[in-house]
């Protein structure tokens, strides 16, 4: 796997994630957008492996919900920005984590997975540019 591959993978990330919380929330936080990029870079790696869907979004959901908890601690908890607060929900681990957004998580984790094997294809399916060292002498 490229560096490319992986900073791509998380502008992709930062971005998606970014608009999936305006169009749901109406707003983001920036820390969310660097957690969205981490994230999906994190699948990218997950993703380039053979894996099968449903091991995927249960991974996926796992590893989301813990960089969600440890980025509500810093945001929420030591921080005090107060970007979400999830103590109304039901099964909450101190409001930063809760058991119906790690299910929203598995469920997304199946465009996502989507997403990652399309950059995989890209990257992987482009033909070699030559350069002048690899071009024959006249």
């Amino acid at each position: 796997m490229k560096l490319s591959q992986l900073i791509f993978s998380f502008l992709m990330g930062y971005f998606c994630y970014s608009l999936v919380e305006i169009v749901m929330r109406g707003y983001t936080h920036w820390t969310m957008s660097l957690t969205g990029g981490i994230v999906l870079m994190v699948l990218y790696a997950i993703n380039s492996r053979s894996i099968t869907l449903i091991r995927s979004c249960f991974l996926g959901s796992l590893i989301i919900t813990a960089i969600e908890f440890t980025v509500g601690i810093f945001d929420n908890l030591i921080m005090h920005w107060n970007v979400w607060d999830y103590s109304d929900m039901p099964l909450n681990l101190l409001g930063q984590i809760c058991l119906p957004f790690s299910c929203f998580w598995f469920i997304l984790c199946i465009p996502a997975r989507l997403l990652c094997r399309r950059i995989n294809r890209q990257f992987c399916n482009k033909k070699a540019v030559p350069t002048i060292a690899s071009e024959q002498p006249l």
